[in-house]
C-alpha cells in the first residue's frame, strides 16, 4: 500500500519537472521544494469530521511529521456525528510559526466563537502563519477571533451572507475564496477543493493535479442539489429546518463578539 508520505514525494517530484504558475499578488509565494510544511489543524468538540479529514487526506503528503491536529489538550475529540478524531498536540505545544493554520466548521462552531482559549490561540498563531484558512463555518470562528475583518471570505451558505458580515468579513458566493493570506471554503464538501487550491499555492499547480489524480477526485454527484439555487425552495426549506439552530446560535455568538 502506498503511504501518504510516498504520495507527497511522488507529487513533489512530478511538480518539480513542470513550470509553476505565477502566484496571486499579495499572497505568500510557494515554499522551497523539499521543505516540509508546518500545518496545524484545529479540532474541537462538535466539529464536522469531513471538514478535517478531507483536507488532511490531500495535505498530509506536504507535511510528513509536521501536520499537527491541535486541541486544548491532546486526546480524542468528538465530532458532530460522534466520530472521534485524535488531537496530537495541545494549544501550548503547537509550533509558534506555522505555514498553515486551519479551522474546520461544524455544529460546535458557536461554542468556539465564544471560547476565549480557542480565540486566543488562533490570534496568536495567525499573527505569524503564512496562511490562515478554514472550511465551512470555520470561517465564523476565524471571524470571531478578529481574523477576517475587511477580508473577502466564504462559509456554509446558511451563514455566509447573514453572519459573516457581522464579523467584519465581505461575503463571497464562491466555493473557495482567497484574499491575501486568507483562504476560506464553503460547506463541508468544499474542503477537497480548498485543499487542492491550497496545495497549488504551496507547491504549484502540478503538485495539486498529481494529488487530485492520486485521490481520483472527479466528482459526479447524482443530484444537482448542492446549493439553494439548484436545490430549489422546498429542499432549501428542509435543509434550513436542520440547520436552523446552528444559524441562530452562530448569529448570537457573532453579535456578542462585536466590539461595543
Amino acid at each position: 500500500m502506498v503511504s501518504r508520505r510516498e504520495v507527497g514525494a511522488a507529487a513533489l517530484m512530478a511538480a518539480s519537472l513542470l513550470p509553476r504558475r505565477a502566484q496571486a499578488r499579495d499572497a505568500p509565494p510557494p515554499l522551497a521544494a523539499g521543505r516540509p510544511m508546518r500545518i496545524a489543524m484545529l479540532l474541537y468538540p462538535g466539529m464536522t469530521a469531513l471538514d478535517v479529514v478531507g483536507p488532511h487526506d490531500l495535505l498530509a503528503g506536504l507535511a510528513p511529521g509536521s501536520l499537527h491536529l491541535v486541541a486544548r489538550t491532546p486526546g480524542p475529540v468528538p465530532s458532530d456525528t460522534g466520530i472521534g478524531l485524535l488531537a496530537t498536540t495541545s494549544f501550548a505545544a503547537c509550533p509558534a510559526d506555522l505555514d498553515v493554520l486551519f479551522v474546520p466548521g461544524g455544529d460546535g462552531t458557536p461554542a468556539q466563537m465564544r471560547d476565549a482559549a480557542t480565540l486566543a490561540f488562533l490570534r496568536d498563531r495567525a499573527g505569524r502563519a503564512r496562511w490562515v484558512t478554514s472550511v465551512c463555518t470555520g470561517s465564523l470562528i476565524l471571524g470571531a477571533a478578529g481574523l477576517l475583518d475587511g477580508y473577502r471570505a466564504t462559509s456554509h451558505w446558511c451563514v455566509r451572507d447573514t453572519v459573516l458580515p457581522l464579523l467584519g468579513a465581505v461575503p463571497v458566493d464562491e466555493r473557495v475564496v482567497s484574499d491575501r493570506n486568507r483562504i476560506t471554503a464553503a460547506g463541508i464538501s468544499a474542503g477537497l477543493d480548498f485543499a487542492l487550491a491550497l496545495a497549488a499555492r504551496l507547491r504549484g499547480d502540478d503538485y495539486a493535479r498529481t494529488a487530485q489524480l492520486v485521490a481520483e477526485y472527479a466528482p459526479q454527484p447524482p443530484f444537482a442539489a448542492g446549493s439553494p439555487a439548484t436545490a430549489g425552495p422546498a429542499i432549501t426549506r428542509g435543509a434550513l429546518a436542520i440547520l436552523g439552530d446552528l444559524v441562530a446560535e452562530a448569529r448570537a455568538a457573532a453579535t456578542a463578539s462585536r466590539p461595543r
